[in-house]
């Protein structure tokens, strides 16, 4: 593998691993309602676990409620059940075929909460994004020790993976100092 292939590569990575922290800040809930809450949600489906979202259609009723409505009639106790065993701490209620989910109204303490979970969770992208590094610069060492590349090749190249690493780390600072602005704001 040619050290461009080892760039490219490591960049493609390095976008995968803050496209699945940016899924991941989707899951931790602001004050607003947001239908991709309910994504972790699985749902008992004749025998086999389905997402909410492929037994129900799900939107917004107003800034803090969910709306569920299942596209069977006996779907409805099931749909209930699985969201209020969920561990997002939402309680729902039926009104005939529809459900809401309400979202409760945060605490100072609960948002304070939840933006160390997001400043846990950017560290975690942070340190994966970190290990690529690593890894993409012992590929590099490798080329130069089977003299397929020389050392000022792996010294340049070192240069532009800590740039792609530090573009990446500055990404996720960003996405984290966003999130942690709209759980703060009341």
């Amino acid at each position: 593998m040619a050290i461009d292939e080892i760039k490219k590569t490591l960049d493609a990575k390095m976008d995968q691993s803050i496209a699945s922290f940016k899924t991941n800040l989707t899951k931790i809930r602001t004050g607003r309602a947001n239908p991709a809450l309910l994504d972790t949600v699985h749902v008992d489906y004749y025998g086999a676990m389905l997402p909410l979202s492929q037994v129900a259609n799900l939107s917004l009723l107003d800034a803090r409620t969910i709306s569920v409505q299942p596209w069977e009639k006996g779907m409805g106790a099931k749909i209930e059940k699985a969201i209020r065993d969920s561990d997002l701490g939402l309680n729902p209620s039926s009104m005939g075929d529809l459900i809401r989910v309400p979202m409760p109204v945060m605490t100072e303490e609960r948002r304070r909460e939840l933006t160390k979970l997001v400043r846990g969770e950017g560290e975690n992208a942070k340190i994966a994004v970190r290990n690529l590094r690593r890894d993409a610069n012992e590929s590099v060492k490798k080329l130069v020790k089977d003299k397929l590349a020389s050392e000022d090749d792996q010294k340049r190249s070192e240069g532009e993976i800590q740039k792609l690493t530090d573009r990446h780390i500055t990404d996720i600072d960003r996405l984290v100092a966003s999130k942690e602005h709209d759980i703060m704001a009341v």
